[in-house]
This record gives C-alpha cells, sequence and structure tokens, in this order.
C-alpha cells in the first residue's frame, strides 16, 4: 500500500515514495550538473595549468587584491585544511606569495606574483567558454544564480 501523501504544502501533490525517486533530488541533480561543469572547466583550465579550486581563489584575488587566508576561504567556502594546501600549489606554481603579517603571526596574507598577474589576461576567455558550453543565455544564467543563491541561504540557515 503507499502511503498518502506528504501534507507539508510547500512539497508537491505526490507521496513520500514517490519523492524519494533519485529523479526528484534536487541534490542529484546539482552534483550531476557540478560533475558537468567539472569537464568543461577542466578542458577550459588546462592552457592555464589551473585546477578548478585553484582558479576560484585566482578570481577572488584577480577581483579582490591581497588577501587573508581566512577571507578567501570565507568567499570560497572552503576550510583552512583544503584551502592551504591549495594556495602552497599556486605558491609553487610561482602565481601567489603568502607572507605572514607583521602585527600577526597567525594572519597570513596572499597576493599576485607578476606571473599571477599576468595569467589574468589569458584567462579572459574562460567565463564565456563556460557560459557558451552551458546552452543557457545570459539572462537564464543569472536567473539560474539567483535561484542557488536562495538555495544555498535556506539551506545554511537550515543547519542553523
Amino acid at each position: 500500500m503507499t502511503p498518502p501523501p506528504t501534507t507539508d504544502p510547500t512539497l508537491p501533490a505526490v507521496s513520500d515514495a514517490e519523492l524519494l525517486r533519485l529523479d526528484h533530488q534536487v541534490c542529484f541533480s546539482l552534483h550531476a550538473a557540478s560533475r558537468a561543469f567539472g569537464g568543461v572547466y577542466r578542458d577550459a583550465l588546462r592552457d592555464l595549468g589551473l585546477t578548478y579550486p585553484q582558479y576560484l581563489a585566482m578570481l577572488v584575488l584577480w577581483e579582490h587584491g591581497p588577501q587573508p587566508v581566512k577571507a578567501i576561504g570565507e568567499q570560497l567556502r572552503l576550510d583552512s585544511g583544503t584551502l592551504s594546501p591549495l594556495l602552497k600549489r599556486l605558491e609553487a606554481a610561482g602565481l601567489v606569495r603568502r607572507e605572514r603579517s607583521a602585527e600577526d603571526e597567525r594572519s597570513v596574507t596572499v597576493r599576485l606574483t607578476e606571473a599571477g598577474e599576468e595569467m589574468r589576461e589569458r584567462a579572459l576567455p574562460v567565463p564565456r567558454r563556460i557560459l557558451a558550453a552551458t546552452g543557457l543565455s545570459v539572462e537564464e544564467v543569472l536567473g539560474l544564480q539567483g535561484l542557488l543563491a536562495r538555495l544555498t541561504g535556506a539551506l545554511d540557515e537550515a543547519q542553523g
């Protein structure tokens, strides 16, 4: 016997068993899209020699200039255990420099090197290449980003 539909008015009028299907899981749709994006970004970033997380860190530095490691982590939603090795690899590649604060030994600021600054020009085509791969219009992408920001905010709030 199929259980009655969930009475939560925000959910569609379908049974809980129906909601349990894989193709009804928003998280799975996001996971599949993320994996597809990963492949497209891997191709787009190959010539730059960057991974997707490294590219995101470079975007923060290109946009905001020198940043404390903590601020980069907050913007990228990465913990220090993930971010520190990523920044070490960027430093080993000669793209960034990490400097300890004279005032606070615990604080490390990351700044672009000349090579890191120059890479920005080579990275300029990446966003258009990614946009083209999505098959979406700019308006659709902006709408999707708005929905995803709302979703992220709601999920963050749900976690307390």
